[in-house]
């Protein structure tokens, strides 16, 4: 998993500007002892990257993520290729139902 960082890189030009959010989302950032700005500053360059995906996954898809991550040593990089492999088991059984539905059809 890369690491979370709290500030800019050293040069980068910054812009103060006033963020919104629910006083429940504060105030869990701040049991867990987050920084706000660097976390959506994280956020921001995880969303604007263009190797970066979010998705969103149930609390045990979750919850398995954060056990694997913390416990086992693998990065964020291993899931990456494990993924590349499950897309593509995916693409191939969505193209197979894709022609099963044309084949129905003709």
């Amino acid at each position: 998993m890369k690491k979370r960082t709290t500030a800019p890189p050293l040069g980068e030009p910054v812009r103060r500007i006033n963020v919104t959010i629910l006083e429940s989302q504060y105030e869990a950032l701040s049991r867990r002892g987050l920084n706000v700005s660097g976390l959506i500053r994280d956020l921001l360059g995880d969303y604007l990257s263009a190797a970066s995906i979010t998705i969103e996954v149930d609390a045990e898809t979750r919850q398995l993520y954060d056990q694997v991550i913390a416990n086992t040593g693998c990065t964020d990089e291993d899931v990456a290729a494990e993924l590349r492999h499950v897309l593509q088991r995916l693409l191939d059984r969505k193209l197979e139902q894709l022609a099963a539905l044309r084949r129905e059809l003709s």
